[in-house]
């Protein structure tokens, strides 16, 4: 099973001393049922309430040795996951992140981990309750060799018979976790398409009925069905123990002589095992469940062996003034489960007639083959319509994506995955969906509040925002201010390629103008490689250069005509 090779991984000693514990536990149990029956069936044991107080509480002591141990083990398998989940999801492609789906992760990260975590939870009580089990059997085992037996064969009886029911509910279980990225994926629709639901009743009801109440209905139905397999099961398990019980008492002393004090010890051990059997069989819930929810956190493939990112970078090794160069570079950018209907046409190089990606690539969009070289100094604008290719290649250039052929150079080091991280922390980017902290991390700037001040007075925000220890007071701002404080950010990076996705969209015409005019060129004067996905034509004359994509190809790469009378670069 995963979910022990898992616990093993995390710490193997405390496992083996928490065993070794438990196993003790399990005897002093053992010991207590012989030291009652003896005190029950001899009229005179000296010394007996001596022994059993010594007895109770060395089981007391064991068992709380052996549950710390475990509770130890539990929290920090938790812990462990959650910390390598984050770093997996750090350090995984974002190719790889996005093919999955935000739905996924976050499937993974809140419902996954609750499941393994209540699953872990019942680590220590479970293997008390076992060691508890084996101990009883080991006294039976001594007790008689005959009862031992046929305790043994009624149990394996009862396992064969529920393991068609415990596999079906396996089955339902792991449906069911299918079910919930399902289920996530609605609920994500809910906060992030709220506006449209409320303003469009129809939409809204059938959004409900066929998409979140379907969605809950089927997860409902196959977690009712997979419990009620178990409770077969524990009944299963329950009737076993009393035909078990029945048989020996009742039955087989038709055919052998059994003294009297050892079936009413068995009797006694027999009573006295139910308990912890039955709080077994209660418990397999949680365990398949865990085991199911590491399985799917395995099949998330979220630490890639083959394509795990690296983490060192000397950060004083920096260049400062670049040359950016891209040789023939392709992606292919498919999309998971995408028709074929909603897959944009593409151009043939030269020959201007549409095709469809199929005919390219059998499916999905083909960026490239690529060339350019960016230099520092130097403002490139990157245009081109909607769905050509403008976001895929800023991720290319960004180091985000890894390229399929061809190379990509900074100052004539090719960029492998040995410096793929060096390379990225070259960039400052603002995404057109990006993400904006409410804390500045990874800055040691001296008086970074102060700084901070001072671009939110540039950036007319001081009346909006204050910063207190790197804090931002708030980030529930407009769109476009939102989109200011994401270049406070880049500013106090100061990286030298500075990358922007669509950043004047949302701005007002004072602060386009001020974006295009004065932003780009003090960038520019400082040595900054500046690259701008625009649609805004009206700035295009203060572009150095202008690269103009159409479905994934470089349709022309020119200079402004402004500067030489519109000449194409070679």
């Amino acid at each position: 099973m995963r979910f022990i090779r898992f616990l093993w991984d995390i710490s193997w000693r405390n496992i083996l001393i928490a065993t070794i514990a438990g196993l003790i536990s399990g005897s002093g149990n053992a010991m207590l049922i012989s030291l009652i029956n003896r005190a029950v069936n001899q009229a005179s044991l000296p010394n007996a309430l001596l022994y059993f107080a010594a007895l109770a509480l060395f089981v007391l002591v064991t068992s709380i040795i052996s549950q710390f141990m475990l509770i130890n083990l539990s929290q920090n398998a938790i812990y462990q996951l959650r910390l390598r989940l984050g770093q997996n999801i750090l350090s995984s492609p974002l190719q790889h992140l996005e093919k999955l789906g935000e739905n996924r992760l976050l499937a993974t990260l809140t419902d996954d981990v609750r499941v393994l975590s209540h699953a872990v939870s019942a680590i220590p009580n479970l293997c008390i309750d076992l060691a508890t089990i084996f101990g009883c059997l080991v006294y039976l085992a001594w007790l008689s060799n005959t009862i031992f037996v046929l305790t043994i064969a009624f149990t394996s009886i009862a396992i064969w018979c529920t393991q068609a029911k415990l596999g079906k509910a396996r089955h339902l279980f792991a449906a069911a976790r299918e079910e919930d990225d399902n289920l996530f994926k609605h609920f994500q629709a809910i906060t992030t398409g709220i506006k449209e639901l409320k303003l469009h009743k129809s939409r809204r009801e059938d959004f409900f009925a066929k998409n979140l109440q379907g969605s809950a209905a089927k997860l409902r139905q196959k977690n009712s069905t997979a419990m009620k397999s178990f409770a077969i099961a524990n009944g299963l398990g329950q009737f076993s123990q009393f035909t078990s019980l029945a048989f020996i008492v009742f039955i087989l002393p038709w055919f052998i002589y059994i003294p009297m004090p050892m079936l009413s010890t068995y009797v006694l051990t027999s009573t006295f095992i139910a308990i912890p059997m039955q709080n077994l069989l209660k418990r397999l819930p949680d365990l398949v469940q865990g085991n199911i929810a590491l399985q799917k956190i395995e099949r998330m493939k979220l630490s890639l062996a083959n394509q795990a990112e690296f983490d060192s970078v000397d950060s004083d090794n920096i260049n400062h003034h670049c040359l950016l160069e891209l040789d023939a570079v392709t992606y292919m950018y498919q999309p998971e489960n995408e028709p074929n209907e909603m897959r944009p046409p593409h151009r043939h190089q030269g020959s201007g007639r549409l095709m469809h990606h199929a005919d390219v690539a059998e499916r999905g969009f083909l960026l490239g083959p690529i060339s350019l070289s960016l230099r520092a100094g130097e403002i490139t604008y990157i245009v081109g319509g909607n769905g050509s290719g403008k976001s895929t290649l800023a991720k290319l250039i960004a180091g985000l994506y890894v390229p399929q052929s061809g190379s990509v150079y900074l100052d004539r080091v090719p960029i492998s995955e040995q410096n793929r991280e060096w390379y990225r922390q070259h960039f400052s980017v603002i995404f057109s969906d990006f993400y904006l902290f409410d804390r500045y991390l990874g800055f040691n700037h001296v008086n970074l509040d102060r700084e901070v001040e001072s671009y939110l007075k540039q950036l007319q925000l001081d009346h909006k925002v204050q910063v207190k220890n790197g804090i931002l007071s708030t980030t529930r701002l407009s769109q476009g201010q939102r989109k200011r404080l994401a270049l406070l950010t880049a500013y106090l990076e100061d990286r030298p390629i500075y990358l922007f996705d669509e950043w004047a969209s949302d701005q007002d015409p004072f602060f386009r103008d001020l974006f295009y005019k004065e932003i780009l060129i003090k960038l520019k004067e400082r040595g900054k490689t500046v690259l701008v996905i625009t649609h805004d034509d009206r700035y295009f004359h203060l572009a150095d250069r202008i690269v103009k994509l159409d479905y994934g190809k470089v349709e022309s790469n020119y200079i402004p005509l402004s500067l030489t009378k519109n000449k194409p670069l070679g």
